[in-house]
Parts: C-alpha cells; sequence; structure tokens
C-alpha cells in the first residue's frame, strides 16, 4: 500500500489540564519536534503559546521556534495563522508568516487556508449549555484569496482545512479558478465532545467529506478530530488510502491512566499503519506525495 504522512499536532488551544505534556514555550515546542520527526511524524504543526497557555501571535515566537525546528531536523514545518484566536484582516493574519520567509532558517513548509466560516463555541456537558455564544471563525473569500495569492508566491504548500462540505466545494472553486493547484492537500477536521463546527468524528461524518472531495483534481486527504479520540477513525483512514494528522493540541490521549507525550501518540499511530502494511513516509517522500518544492534550496 501506499506510504503515510503522519502529522503531529502538538498543542493548538488545549490546556495542560487533561495532559501536562501539551508544550507551550519554544523549547518545549522544539524539543517536542525532534521527539515526533524520530517517531515517525512527517510534518509538524504548532501554535504559539504564551507561559500560560494564551495564544501568541508574535513573529519572534515562531521565528525562534522554526529555527530551533530547523537545527535538529527537516521535520515540515506547519506553523498557525492564528485561528478564533487572531480575529484581524487577512494581511494582520498573514504577517507572521511573511517575517518567516524572511530567511530560509525560519521558512515554514506549509500555510493553512481553512476555506470557509464557521461557528466554534465551546459546548459544556455538564451544564448542558455552551461556554461561549460568539464564536466565528471567519474567512471570507476575499481573505481565502490573499491567503492563496502569498502562500503561491512564496512557494509554500496551502494546507487546505475542510470542516465540512461547504469547505471541500470551496476548495473546488479555488481550483477552478486556477488560485490553488492539484495535488490538492485537504484536512478533513472531525470534531467532537465540546465543538460541534466539522463533521463528527464518525465512519459516517468521514464518508460525507470523502463523497465530496472534487472530482476533476488530485486530492490528497488527512484527517484530524479536533476535541476527539481519532484512534476511532485511523484504522478506516489507512484502509481506505488517507493520511493522519494527530496530537495532544486536539485530544488529550491517554493510555489508561498515563498521559501519553506526543511522540508516543505518533509512535501509536504508525505502529497501527505497519500493522495495515502502510509505512510512514519520510519528509522526502512526503515531499514527493504532495509535490512540494523544496523553497530552502531554491532560494
Amino acid at each position: 500500500m501506499d506510504k503515510i504522512i503522519i502529522e503531529a499536532r502538538v498543542n493548538e488551544l488545549a490546556t495542560r489540564v487533561g495532559n501536562p505534556y501539551v508544550p507551550f514555550l519554544p523549547d518545549e515546542i522544539i524539543r517536542d519536534a525532534k521527539a515526533c520527526y524520530d517517531a515517525g511524524a512527517a510534518i509538524f504543526h504548532y501554535h504559539g503559546r504564551t507561559a500560560e497557555g494564551a495564544p501568541d501571535h508574535a513573529p519572534e515566537f515562531y521565528l525562534e521556534t522554526n529555527a530551533g525546528i530547523r537545527a535538529q531536523s527537516d521535520v515540515l514545518i506547519h506553523p498557525t495563522l492564528g485561528y478564533v484566536a487572531n480575529d484581524a484582516d487577512a494581511m494582520t493574519r498573514f504577517a507572521a508568516v511573511e517575517e518567516m520567509m524572511k530567511s530560509a532558517e525560519t521558512a515554514p513548509d506549509f500555510a493553512p487556508m481553512d476555506t470557509g466560516s464557521v461557528n466554534v463555541d465551546w459546548w459544556n456537558p455538564e451544564t448542558g449549555a455552551y461556554d461561549t455564544t460568539d464564536l466565528i471563525y471567519k474567512n471570507s473569500t476575499g481573505t481565502l484569496m490573499h491567503f492563496a495569492e502569498r502562500i503561491d508566491h512564496y512557494g509554500l504548500k496551502p494546507y487546505l482545512v475542510s470542516w465540512n462540505v461547504s469547505f471541500t466545494r470551496q476548495i473546488e472553486q479555488f481550483l477552478k479558478m486556477g488560485m490553488l493547484k492539484d495535488p490538492a492537500y485537504i484536512c478533513f477536521c472531525m470534531t467532537d465532545e465540546i465543538i460541534f463546527a466539522g463533521h463528527p468524528g464518525t465512519v459516517a461524518g468521514l464518508d460525507a467529506h470523502t463523497a465530496f472531495l472534487p472530482k476533476n483534481f488530485r486530492c490528497i486527504w488527512t484527517v484530524v478530530n479536533y476535541k476527539g479520540d481519532l484512534f476511532q477513525l485511523t484504522e478506516k483512514i489507512m484502509r481506505e488510502g488517507g493520511h493522519i494528522s494527530i496530537g495532544l493540541g486536539d485530544y488529550a490521549y491517554m493510555d489508561g491512566a498515563r498521559h501519553l507525550t506526543n511522540a508516543e501518540v505518533i509512535e501509536k499511530a504508525v505502529a497501527q499503519a505497519r500493522s495495515l502494511g502502510r509505512e510512514p513516509a519520510t519528509v522526502a517522500e512526503t515531499r514527493e506525495i504532495l509535490e512540494m518544492p523544496d523553497i530552502r534550496i531554491a532560494a
């Protein structure tokens, strides 16, 4: 079977209440990047965080972290644009990437595009009510066009996030316009437990996603379950030719009563993939699968 691309998603907006191993600061994230790379991850996704865990959008955070990651491995770097915590205009949201691209030592390999807008309020199962009521993850078509132009300008690979079918249909229109090129790398964002903006992390939820993949373009897909246990779906994903994006940023993974580290989550995914006949793709193989130029060499 084809090689499988495994991405480590290490912190997102996760707290340390559920799992104390969620990395916040650059040195913690850098250590996790090497450990996840050694465990078999070819892509590494992270968010800037303060020592208390609040979002940190300062370009300096990403410059320090990317340089540290680059110094110890060639893992493919996938930063964030800030999600709802960076609710600003398109230029401001992309500003950190612009700074990262000023040096080969700090340049990422991907830039994300969540290709639609959605309510992302947090449900509290204990109270049976929402803790928030006005969180909207806004990605207008104009904003996405700006992201697509800047991503293409720098030769980065767009990391296309689809929370539901409407996002995937938007991806298809961008492909038709030529603002995105195939092979399109699409992450299906399932959501569970306390957020319901995406499809549920079930067989039916995933099948609904894949049914709407653009028919006239080459698409490569991976899956994440934000606030849900992706291991409930990993065998199906692996058998159907999909790829895996997983880590403590999305779910507080445990082994019984023991908290898992991000590297241990990656090791578990790698072991399952190998048991199903799919070897984890190396960084070089991932570049080949996704047809990614090495912008550091080109520079």
